[in-house]
């Protein structure tokens, strides 16, 4: 049996920017402060300033709800641009994760 090979993809500079910036939030999530995170995205972005509101709204869209990660997400809103994003990941958060049902409870076994 012949031997599958994946082909090479090469990410645009672009979407690399956008997994960078998506990582740093993830990476400050849990901050009781999020004013390093902004700092390090605002630089991270550099002149990019699209990909930052881009990022900021859908990640402050798809975790503005969990209680542990809002200070973050709160603080991304007030990133120019980011509130029209917002949305984006308020409906990313509401798609299933892979359309798998979830599995039964499991039996008691007292």
């Amino acid at each position: 049996m012949a031997r599958r090979t994946i082909p090479d993809v090469t990410l645009s500079p672009d979407t690399m920017l956008d997994i960078h910036l998506s990582t740093i939030c993830s990476q400050h999530r849990y901050d009781k402060d999020p004013r390093a995170a902004v700092d390090e995205l605002i630089a991270a972005a550099g002149h990019r300033t699209d990909i930052l509101a881009k990022v900021a709204g859908t990640w402050s869209g798809y975790h503005g709800f969990d209680e542990h990660t809002r200070t973050l997400a709160e603080a991304l809103r007030g990133i120019p641009g980011a509130e029209q994003w917002v949305p984006v990941g308020q409906y990313r958060r509401g798609i299933p994760n892979n359309g798998a049902t979830p599995l039964p409870p499991a039996p008691r076994l007292d």
